[in-house]
């Protein structure tokens, strides 16, 4: 089972945290508000109440076991920036990191992390293509002037094959994989829809209802396909 430690337990945070426990995550809830840490406490596999700033305090939980985390610190800047140094230190190879300003970012980008998480540029971004593109779920630019996307699939898709859609030939796009929703029963017994990602798509795989494409391509051609109906 996959470790991750989230820090800063406000409405962002917390969200992470019980999102990553619904997908089967080992959670480490980290906050210095002991209310915060109270009220998280029966959705995680650990809560705990510390200063992260700490090292001998991350160090004293194991910190260095986690296979990723995630610091959602807002408001205080110093301790986001702190935190991330120190985990980098620590020796946490994935680490994502939220930014709330244009200097907090150029900074986590000479820490070299995983990904710099700014919820504003991303909810705007988001929003503006969804009004144009509803059909793709998330998107992001590569370094090789390509397009990767997140597309949910149209209608007639259901109970195709990759092989019988041909997208590579008739859109010009790569199937990386594909994000399946299965049903399952998550730690407090409650039904859920447990996300399952195949990332070795087959030509065979048959595409179902609620499942969506990982894709690669231009951004024309990403744009084209989702207006598929």
């Amino acid at each position: 089972m996959r470790q991750v430690a989230v820090f800063g337990l406000g409405s962002f945070g917390s969200t992470v945290a019980k999102t990553l426990t619904d997908q089967g995550v080992e959670v480490f809830a980290i906050d210095a508000d002991k209310e915060k840490v109270e009220d998280i406490k029966d959705y995680v596999a650990v809560a705990v109440a510390l200063d992260a700033t700490d090292e001998k305090s991350l160090r004293a939980i194991g910190i260095e076991q986690v296979d990723a985390a995630i610091v959602c610190i807002g408001e205080n800047v110093e301790a986001n920036l702190l935190i991330t140094t120190l985990l980098k230190k620590i020796g946490i190879k994935n680490i994502y990191g939220r930014s709330v300003n244009y200097l907090q970012e150029e900074i986590l980008k000479t820490l070299e992390i995983t990904k710099i998480i700014n919820l504003e540029k991303e909810m705007g971004e988001s929003v503006g293509k969804s009004l144009t593109s509803p059909n793709i779920q998330a998107s992001m630019k590569l370094s090789s002037g390509h397009t990767m996307a997140e597309l949910k699939v149209p209608n007639d898709f259901y109970g195709r094959s990759l092989k019988d859609l041909n997208l590579r030939k008739r859109y010009d796009i790569n199937v990386v994989a594909i994000k399946k929703q299965i049903p399952d029963i998550n730690q407090r017994g409650q039904r859920i829809l447990k996300e399952e990602i195949n990332d070795l798509p087959q030509a065979e795989d048959i595409l179902e209802e609620n499942d969506c494409l990982i894709i690669v391509g231009k951004q024309e051609s990403i744009n084209l396909l989702s207006k598929h109906k």
